[in-house]
């Protein structure tokens, strides 16, 4: 439906929250939604989120892969990757094994970098014990 142009990645969308529209609740989808309009309120799936430019997304957000262009505020924990482009805002906390974070982009918040496939960080207990001793 949205063909790959400059390099961004090609989407078989789903689901659409279009511009002007307002949403509000819980979206839950298996595939891929995009959202070009606001949403607010909680996303989960297993599948693809694509928060388009000019959108606003304020919610709790589990997904597998998220590929923001908008703005977002809350928490996102993503399964797979997250992938903010120019001009994205990320405000909040992001939990996810792989992060691309584009030139032109904003993350204001926390990070935790998952193990891949698991809900669980990526740094281990001798990293933790070596940063103690050193005075951390």
């Amino acid at each position: 439906m949205f063909g790959k142009e400059d390099g961004k990645e090609e989407f078989d969308i789903t689901g659409f929250i279009g511009k002007g529209m307002k949403v509000e609740g819980k979206l839950s989808f298996e595939k891929t939604v995009r959202i070009d309009g606001s949403f607010k309120g909680e996303i989960e799936s297993t599948g693809t989120l694509v928060v388009g430019e000019g959108a606003f997304v304020e919610a709790d957000i589990k997904v597998d892969t998220a590929v923001i262009t908008g703005e977002v505020k809350g928490t996102l924990e993503a399964s797979s990757r997250v992938e903010l482009q120019a001009p994205a805002k990320l405000f909040g906390e992001l939990k996810t094994p792989n992060l691309i974070i584009g030139e032109g982009t904003v993350f204001d918040g926390n990070c935790v970098m998952l193990k891949g496939g698991t809900r669980e960080p990526a740094f281990t207990e001798t990293f933790k014990e070596g940063f103690k001793e050193e005075g951390g």
